[in-house]
């Protein structure tokens, strides 16, 4: 998450399943369900199209998405209402991807208005990317696309006329294959699986230039945490020179050793939704992957995106005039937890993110940001042969990276 002060949250709550979840979202807004076989996948329009939760199982299996109930039931509020409290600033609906565009901060931000300060009292999500939903325009039992129209300006003044396009799908047995890099899956193992296919299109009648700022598409998912959930992000080797740094563990201040290990070509960050902290890869270090593995649940998470060409880099959202605008990360992981003693998390939750480039469209043109979420549950040997496949570690060596003496 990008908010620096909390003032709302919702008790941690026990593990729901996804008919449990389905049926809470269905009470509340409409939803548009994709199905295949068992796994099933939950889409609310009215929430920019995010995919709010998913399932192998949707009968009685597991929900993977963080749902935050109560701000869910409060529903939107007047302006009068929305003074004072988290709302007012951004709607925490959570689920487990969603839309947004970037940059949040800087002398380009989306998220603070010409001639305000880089502080929370001014931060405020665009309502095109909070309140104002997506129109599904076409759906079969296996997909949804959703577009938008909408028109931002960025901190420097500038205007962007843009047009959105969004669709998600279910993927088949010879995708899911392909993209975990077998010829088939385990019996034992049980995979939901969705690409979502993200377009940014210029609208306007000006092309967007880096001099006056451009935007970007960020994919942003909740996830329910556990004490037994560790982030692995796979990264190239090299020197600081030319791939810059490792990591990026300095977005709310450094994140301890206790919730961070890097090595040589990957690092683990723990999901545990109990210490608030953001990582960051830069693009001349990312795979095109990342990851999370629940041993408490057997469920492994991984995220993919399309590596593509990044002539104007990649946004920067550091709150801050900054000297490198387009100097930014590509993939991000964060853990949810309180901001300040005293002051309660937002979830808890934990959070893994893609960008794309920035895009520096001619009126017409189109960006376009593809994404691949997974899900997989199975046992330890089953698991084991796709996470040394995918992100290149062993499970035995996510599991004991963060484990206690007496674990």
């Amino acid at each position: 998450m990008s908010v620096s002060t909390v003032l709302g949250q919702e008790l941690p709550r026990i593990q729901q399943t996804f008919h449990d979840d389905l049926a809470f979202l269905k009470q509340h807004t409409p939803i548009v369900l994709l199905e295949k076989g068992d796994s099933a996948v939950a889409i609310a329009p009215a929430y920019q199209g995010r995919v709010m939760t998913s399932t192998v199982g949707k009968h009685d299996g597991p929900s993977f998405g963080w749902i935050n109930r109560s701000v869910i039931e409060a529903g939107l509020l007047s302006d009068d209402q929305r003074k004072g409290t988290l709302e007012e600033h951004i709607y925490i609906f959570g689920g487990e991807e969603r839309f947004w565009l970037g940059p949040e901060g800087g002398q380009f931000a989306l998220f603070f208005q010409p001639g305000t300060k880089f502080e929370f009292s001014a931060w405020k999500t665009p309502a095109a990317i909070d309140t104002e939903p997506f129109k599904l325009v076409k759906q079969t039992e296996t997909s949804a696309e959703f577009t938008h129209d909408c028109t931002l300006t960025n901190y420097s003044g500038t205007k962007f006329k843009m047009g959105i396009q969004r669709s998600i799908r279910l993927l088949d047995e010879s995708a899911i294959a392909k993209a975990l890099r077998t010829n088939e899956m385990p019996n034992g193992v049980q995979v939901v699986a969705y690409e979502s296919d993200n377009r940014l299109t210029n609208r306007g009648e000006k092309a967007w230039s880096p001099e006056s700022g451009l935007p970007s598409i960020w994919l942003l998912g909740m996830y329910n945490p556990s004490p037994k959930t560790t982030v692995v992000i796979p990264f190239k080797r090299g020197d600081e020179e030319s791939l810059g740094p490792k990591v990026n563990d300095t977005y709310f201040g450094k994140v301890p050793q206790e919730y961070l290990k890097v090595e040589e070509n990957v690092l683990f960050f723990k999901g545990d939704g109990t210490h608030r902290g953001k990582i960051g890869l830069t693009p001349q270090r990312s795979q095109g992957v990342a990851g999370s593995y629940d041993a408490a649940a057997g469920v492994l998470t991984i995220v993919s995106y399309n590596v593509q060409d990044a002539p104007h880099g990649y946004v920067n959202s550091m709150w801050e005039l900054q000297e490198k605008p387009y100097d930014g990360d590509v993939i991000n992981a964060y853990n949810d937890g309180s901001p300040s003693p005293g002051e309660p998390a937002l979830g808890p939750f934990y959070e893994l993110e893609t960008s794309s480039p920035a895009a520096a469209l001619k009126p017409g043109e189109t960006m376009r940001h593809v994404q691949q979420t997974f899900h997989i549950q199975g046992d330890e040997e089953e698991l084991t042969p796709i996470v040394q496949r995918v992100l290149g570690v062993s499970l035995k060596k996510i599991e004991s990276t963060f484990r206690m003496p007496n674990d």
